[in-house]
């Protein structure tokens, strides 16, 4: 018994955002200026091909930059951002920074940073220990921002003072993704 043909269609668009294409673009241009190795702190993007691709050409993944030797190697901030210690941590070692932050991720933590002024208390709609969350939380001070992942988390939250509330997300959440917890909210 022979199957019938099978039409595949293939969705289009498709690829990676603009603040990924800028942080491979970053790594790529630091190893044509600087050369092989050139240090990432993170995985630069999460895919694995791009990640192996760019290892192969001479990028040094690491987890936190105490496992950079002393030199002038760049080190490079993944497209995820960073928590404001980690630049400083760098400039205290007089290392060589290339921030590859997305456009995006930056403008939630200054967004975060704005209301935070205003004395608003932030609440972060993201995932635990996802690299983007752990950067937009370190940008204030502990307690200053609130995680939130769940519509339950969402409705059991207790506030001093529910007027002075601001929220942001995670920029890799889907609209999907958020819609029931900024309803709950």
């Amino acid at each position: 018994m022979s199957l019938p043909p099978l039409t595949i269609l293939l969705a289009a668009p498709r690829g990676f955002c603009a603040g990924v294409v800028r942080a491979i673009d970053i790594v790529e241009r630091a190893l044509s200026l600087y050369g092989a190795p050139v240090y990432v702190r993170h995985e630069i993007v999460h895919n694995k091909f791009v990640v192996d691709d760019l290892r192969a050409k001479g990028a040094i993944f690491v987890v936190e930059l105490d496992e950079i030797t002393a030199g002038d190697r760049p080190v490079i901030f993944s497209a995820n951002g960073v928590p404001k210690s980690v630049p400083a941590a760098a400039q205290a070692r007089a290392m060589f920074q290339i921030d590859a932050t997305c456009p995006l991720v930056t403008k939630v933590h200054m967004e975060a940073l704005r209301h935070y002024e205003q004395g608003l208390h932030i609440i972060l709609i993201g995932h635990k220990n996802h690299p983007e969350v752990i950067g937009t939380m370190g940008q204030l001070p502990n307690g200053a921002i609130t995680l939130i992942e769940t519509p339950a988390e969402a409705k059991a939250l207790h506030v001093k003072d529910e007027s002075k509330l601001a929220f942001v997300t995670q920029t890799t959440l889907s609209v999907d993704d958020t819609r029931d917890v900024i309803e709950a909210l």
